[in-house]
């Protein structure tokens, strides 16, 4: 792997995580160059969204399981069925509260919606012209970003 080529700058942003989302305009710009031109910074970044994005995907998955956990057993009544009930829901509990964690103290929301953003300019720019046309003035601006 390469080696930063600020290790001022790279520990600065290695402290946030490679976050730089909440910092003022002035400030992202000389980080924003520092990520165009530092591979290192800019694989550390990428690796920090893509546990932050696991984490939130594994914990809705959780979420998921548990409450089809918690309808089987409702559905089927087994022996026990509160405790189990109680542990579905439990479990339930603990994957949203991690949810909320993971998504309050970390970037991957606003990364979510700027891979959702650059998904709609494509799909905007490979549209043919007539319906794009039709688009409403205001969604083509969020769209196209101008």
């Amino acid at each position: 792997m390469s080696e930063c080529i600020d290790p001022i700058v790279g520990k600065i942003l290695a402290g946030w995580r490679y976050d730089i989302s909440g910092l003022a305009p002035e400030m992202c710009a000389d980080y924003d160059d520092h990520f165009s031109a530092c591979e290192h910074c800019r694989s550390r970044q990428r690796l920090h969204r893509t546990i932050d994005i696991a984490l939130i995907v594994l914990a809705s998955v959780s979420g998921a399981v548990f409450l089809l956990a918690f309808g089987v057993i409702r559905h089927f009544e087994p022996r026990h069925t509160f405790w189990l009930e109680l542990a579905a829901l439990a479990g339930f509990a603990l994957s949203a509260l991690i949810w909320l964690v993971v998504a309050v103290a970390t970037p991957a929301p606003i990364t979510m919606v700027d891979v959702a953003k650059i998904g709609a300019r494509h799909v905007h720019d490979h549209l043919p012209a007539e319906i794009r046309e039709r688009l409403p003035e205001e969604l083509r601006l969020k769209i196209t970003g101008s």
